[in-house]
């Protein structure tokens, strides 16, 4: 996309006006730590929240697994981070949750790294068995993808030592021989192999299906969204719209350098070259579901025996708020045609 196209677009949807609200709703979404989180940010920043009413809170997260309860009990409004055991259950159980829009989706650049010391030990993913190998938390989407990969070559999840460790701390893990293994996301997947920590044993991207993979997602409080529609729908207009100019940002459109400040700035890493250099999560931009990934999700839980329920797509997945807010939005924008990668279009 040249910066003519790119200022003509930004005018488009700037060109979007609210009407005035007499008080601002305070939302508060619990993120799990990632660059992907700026696309909130950017919409906190250039005021597109405000402009719809809203007052947007964003709270770090380990992992989204921790934090079903606070989301169904309304104390969390959103929370954007992996699809875990426990959000099943949870819909299973008749709490107030659902996936609303996409967070994640292929290529994940997630990668199962082993630590330094063992490249002559361990050769092949079959060399994992009776190893630790860390996940970020307990039944979290982490622990599918690292199933998916131990599957390929006969290892079972119940053959290794899980280790529950969050990302930023797995390089010390690592460090002081606390593991063997992890699953780590970007940025660090890549900074521990530059940095010799650990090597590169298998790319989730390479052994799970079906994709796009979408192994995170968007999940909203149902009675707070059902309690005032307008203001969701308001609410995902802004939260699309900064899915756009993260995607325009990840294909290096001429907003690359805003963005990688903005979340310098304003999110968990403050180290604009790391963020810079290291390959960003893709994601759908239009916010949809690749449903048989997540139907694959829920299939490999129950065969583990921490999901009992199969559930509908319709009881996991509800598509109406992104439907209105690309509607409101319009059609989507060209990402920079000179970019090869693949995700966020």
């Amino acid at each position: 996309m040249n910066l003519l196209k790119f200022l003509t677009l930004s005018a488009a949807l700037g060109a979007l006006v609210a009407p005035t609200f007499a008080q601002e709703q305070t939302i508060k979404i619990g993120a799990v730590r990632s660059v992907a989180n700026v696309s909130v940010y950017t919409g906190i920043e250039k005021g597109w929240y405000k402009a719809a009413g809203l007052n947007v809170e964003v709270e770090d997260l380990d992992a989204s697994a921790n934090v079903i309860s606070l989301l169904a009990t309304n104390r969390l409004q959103v929370v954007e981070g992996g699809i875990s055991a426990g959000f099943f259950n949870g819909i299973e159980q008749k709490l107030p949750i659902i996936i609303a829009t996409d967070r994640t989706s292929s290529p994940l650049s997630h990668k199962l790294l082993v630590r330094e010391e063992l490249r002559d030990k361990v050769k092949r993913i079959a060399d994992l068995k009776g190893m630790r190998i860390a996940s970020n938390a307990n039944a979290s989407v982490t622990s599918y993808e690292v199933g998916k990969i131990l599957e390929s070559d006969g290892v079972s999840f119940g053959q290794i030592d899980l280790k529950i460790i969050g990302f930023p701390l797995m390089g010390a893990a690592f460090k002081n021989g606390a593991i063997d293994a992890a699953l780590v996301i970007q940025p660090w997947g890549s900074s521990l192999v530059d940095e010799k920590i650990a090597f590169l044993l298998a790319d989730t991207d390479d052994y799970a299906k079906p994709r796009p993979l979408t192994i995170a997602a968007t999940i909203i409080n149902t009675d707070w969204a059902k309690k005032d529609p307008e203001l969701t729908k308001r609410f995902f207009v802004a939260y699309m719209r900064g899915v756009r100019d993260f995607c325009l940002a990840y294909h290096r459109g001429p907003n690359r350098k805003e963005v990688v400040e903005r979340s310098t700035r304003m999110g968990p890493i403050k180290d604009a070259a790391f963020t810079e250099k290291y390959p960003w999560p893709g994601r759908n931009m239009s916010g949809e579901m690749n449903v048989p990934s997540l139907l694959d999700i829920q299939k490999y839980y129950r065969e583990l025996g921490i999901v009992k329920a199969e559930l509908r797509t319709e009881q996991l997945y509800d598509r109406q708020y992104i439907d209105h807010a690309n509607k409101e939005l319009g059609p989507l924008p060209q990402v920079n045609p000179d970019s090869k990668l693949a995700g966020c279009r």
